[in-house]
């Protein structure tokens, strides 16, 4: 006879249904609200000026905040990679394609992961309105050019295309093979007046790696500036369609506060107090490239999974360690005999006996030391008195 199910079991089958469908849903809830035209052009001034297939894969991948930590997380797990064995080992993570293409651009990586909730914002926009972030990364773009910034240089070439009768701005590396990563300052590129020499190239990463017939590889991405919609795998980008997964979903988005961005008000000369423009940079770390959070503290409400432990519980290896615990190790002094014992005794200087002594006749005479030149000559004697005689003595 067969048993039928109870009923707590089919609540708990139920639930589990119940959740499964809803699981996009509260990742949607977990994105902010799309930014104005305005805050967009606040949000993509910092990299607004990179290479198209780069400024592509970062768009894409800002649609999932949740995976931007989590790969940042797994970045600093794995520094000791090449960029080959990296793309390997995130394709068996499941990463999106995005993500798989920037594990080759750690520093990118870790500046989203420092900008969370501008790049959460940045993964909303593009998943509401691509046109509007195409139109926003053209409108940046025009400005840096009439600003005399954004050129053509050695690390990367600018072409000013033309699309029923308005510019577009196409930028791609001069060499195919290297990437540079631009720095600037957005308070000054997009201001105006301050001409060439704005833009700079600090780090170049090499992308022979990427340069493969995947999906994610190099080649495959880019924008379709006319139509205004990112391309992948040399087709329109629309989502990942499923995709990775987080094991843990612990984002949860904060405000921007804008008046903290430059371009306040579409006022590109306005310069927030302490503000510095994020950048991708080197810091030290034992991976080239890859840097790590300030002090030791992740950014905004970032925290890495609950099963992430650091390696060797966070004290550095053996071969790290200071010698001699720390402690400044005291040289000899050369060319200098050491201290003698103050207890020790003084050894007796050994005279050879008497059968060893070399004879009276074989001893050198002793010779007295010659008067020096500036010591007065001595003397002479007078010679000895002689006795008087008899007749000396009565003569007197």
């Amino acid at each position: 006879m067969q048993r039928k199910p109870s009923w707590p079991a089919v609540l708990i089958l139920v639930g589990l249904l119940v959740f499964q469908g809803l699981a996009p849903d509260l990742q949607a809830q977990a994105m902010p609200p799309p930014p104005t035209p305005q805050q967009l052009d606040q949000l993509l001034a910092p990299v607004a000026l990179y290479p198209d297939a780069l400024l592509a894969q970062i768009t894409t991948a800002s649609t999932n905040p949740q995976e931007i930590l989590d790969v940042d997380s797994w970045l600093g797990q794995n520094q000791n990679l090449s960029v080959s064995q990296l793309t390997a080992a995130a394709q068996q993570q499941g990463f999106d394609p995005a993500f798989i293409a920037l594990v080759g651009f750690p520093q990118v990586i870790d500046m989203m992961a420092q900008n969370i909730d501008d790049y959460a914002a940045i993964g909303s926009a593009v998943m509401a309105n691509q046109a509007e972030v195409s139109a926003s990364i053209q409108r940046l773009r025009a400005q840096a050019y009439a600003a005399g910034a954004l050129r053509s240089t050695p690390q990367q070439v600018v072409q000013v295309q033309q699309d029923a009768g308005q510019p577009i701005y196409v930028i791609q590396p001069a060499n195919p093979q290297v990437v540079y990563l631009p720095q600037y300052d957005p308070t000054v590129v997009y201001a105006g007046g301050g001409g060439a020499g704005l833009i700079t190239f600090g780090i170049a990463i090499g992308i022979t790696a990427l340069l493969v017939s995947q999906p994610w590889g190099w080649g495959g991405w880019g924008w379709n500036w006319g139509g205004r919609r990112i391309y992948y795998n040399r087709g329109p980008w629309g989502g990942w369609n499923g995709g990775y997964r987080p094991p843990h979903y612990f984002y949860r988005p904060r405000p921007v506060v804008y008046q903290n961005r430059p371009g306040y008000g579409g006022n590109w000369g306005y310069r927030p107090p302490n503000y510095r423009p994020p950048r991708p940079v080197n810091r030290p770390g034992t991976r080239p490239g890859y840097n790590r959070p300030v002090n030791g503290r992740p950014p905004g409400n970032y925290r890495p999974p609950s099963n992430y432990r650091p390696p060797n519980n966070g004290r550095p290896p053996n071969n790290n360690r200071p010698p001699n615990n720390g402690q400044p190790t005291i040289q000899p002094v050369p060319n200098r005999p050491p201290n003698r014992p103050t207890n020790a005794p003084r050894p007796t200087p050994q005279r050879p006996p008497s059968n060893q002594r070399p004879p009276q006749n074989q001893r050198p005479p002793q010779q007295r030391p010659t008067a020096t030149p500036n010591r007065p000559a001595p003397r002479p004697q007078k010679p000895p008195s002689q006795p008087r005689s008899d007749d000396q003595r009565n003569r007197r």
